[in-house]
């Protein structure tokens, strides 16, 4: 289990599980040749300025930046990764049904794991991002299967990252 603003890296066979994943991202991060996986909970698009920060795994910039320390503490190489992530729904909505744009926590959630992974050269092999559900997702490392689960879709294979 990932929770909220939780980071998971393990070497070998692992299971991961990011539960109710409204406007937060669930990254799911793997190393074939280290055979190291990893994922993250990540509930915000960047730390606040001027604050300190409580939990790492709480942003995308400080969690990404984290989890992938974490990986290469277990003989990970950040150049042979690949990635899959879902979540970044707009599950409120605001006023007389419209939402408010300052709020899209969700789009901005994807937007920034986005712009964190390209700069990194991190292969993204799948992504389940937007809507106005929640998702959980499933991530087995030692089969390298992920699914992504919702209300209106049930569970459905997101992609292999073996």
């Amino acid at each position: 289990m990932v929770g909220m603003a939780e980071i998971a890296v393990r070497k070998g066979p692992a299971l991961y599980s990011c539960l109710g994943l409204g406007s937060c991202i669930g990254l799911a991060l793997f190393d074939s040749a280290s055979e190291v996986s990893g994922m993250i909970h990540i509930m915000l698009p960047g730390k606040f300025p001027n604050r300190p920060v409580d939990k790492v795994g709480k942003f995308a910039d400080t969690g990404i930046e984290e989890i992938l320390k974490m990986m290469e503490g277990l003989g990970a190489n950040t150049s042979r990764l690949t990635c899959a992530y879902a979540g970044g729904a707009q599950v409120f909505k605001f006023g007389s049904g419209n939402t408010d744009t300052k709020l899209e926590v969700g789009a901005r959630n994807a937007d920034a794991v986005e712009k964190i992974l390209a700069s990194l050269r991190i292969r993204t092999v799948a992504k389940d991002i937007g809507g106005t559900v929640g998702r959980t997702v499933n991530y087995n490392a030692s089969t390298g299967e992920i699914t992504v689960r919702s209300v209106t879709t049930g569970e459905k294979p997101l992609c292999k990252l073996r």
